[in-house]
């Protein structure tokens, strides 16, 4: 695995052997939700009751109309907010405006995520992708979290989204997320090669991925094992809701991401 010399910054620790930030503490998915207490998932109430509870946080990023890391998880408004419409279309100030349905929230750029963590959280960022090969979004990350001062490691699925953020910002700590393939609306757009390769972690070979963050429900399984007992690469796992994937969690992986449970 590559190395990369310490600057003070855990971030830039030897990956070989000082990755235990990493896996520390659990990561609450899309921070600490909830949303019928007017906490909705990646916004700054969210984070920062992951944060007052002593966990990671977990959150996505999705890219502008003008090249900004926006915290969202949805490529489309609706779920959780106003209006309809693809986010790549809108500019970062246009989507700063948008109001969260229930809240008085409003969608952050990374960067302000940045300043709000201030270092008190290790952060997960996940790159949302559509598999089109778009550099933008690793462009934009790897600045601003390079830049950053606390501990922070970007991932994706798409390993065209991490090889080129490797390139970009070497000294950054970046995963691979995978899984078993199935039919789900976000995957559609993914390539055959990576369907058939992800399970498999191909795709964590293609991005030269440093950590895996591995679903869950497929769990046991040879290629995070591998991973993790030959590559000693650090293995999380995603989403935990329930004490019985607690359970596999705590015996298959090295640390979790949770979601409506206190692990």
């Amino acid at each position: 695995m590559p190395r990369s010399r310490s600057r003070g910054n855990s971030k830039y620790l030897d990956v070989t052997t000082a990755l235990d930030w990493l896996t520390a503490r659990p990561f609450a998915h899309r921070g600490l939700h909830n949303a019928p207490n007017g906490l909705i998932e990646n916004t700054a109430g969210a984070v920062r009751a992951a944060i007052a509870s002593g966990y990671g946080i977990e959150v996505d990023v999705q890219i502008s109309a003008d090249g900004e890391a926006m915290v969202h998880h949805d490529d489309v408004l609706g779920r959780l907010t106003e209006g309809e419409g693809r986010l790549d279309c809108f500019s970062a100030a246009e989507l700063k405006r948008v109001a969260f349905r229930g809240s008085d929230e409003r969608m952050m750029t990374l960067g302000e995520l940045c300043d709000l963590v201030a270092g008190r959280a290790t952060m997960l960022v996940e790159l949302k992708t559509r598999f089109d090969g778009d550099e933008r979004l690793p462009r934009r990350v790897a600045a601003i979290l390079d830049a950053y001062k606390g501990a922070a490691a970007p991932m994706s699925f798409d390993p065209r989204q991490i090889a080129p953020l490797r390139r970009m910002a070497p000294r950054l700590v970046a995963g691979i997320v995978a899984a078993k393939y199935r039919p789900h609306p976000g995957w559609e757009p993914m390539p055959a090669w990576m369907r058939l390769g992800m399970r498999y972690l191909l795709t964590g070979l293609v991005g030269h991925a440093q950590f895996v963050a591995y679903g869950v429900a497929d769990l046991p399984a040879l290629a995070p094992m591998f991973a993790r007992h030959v590559l000693r690469m650090p293995v999380l796992t995603w989403t935990v809701r329930t004490e019985a994937e607690r359970r596999c969690a705590t015996r298959w992986a090295d640390q979790m991401i949770f979601e409506g449970i206190r692990p």
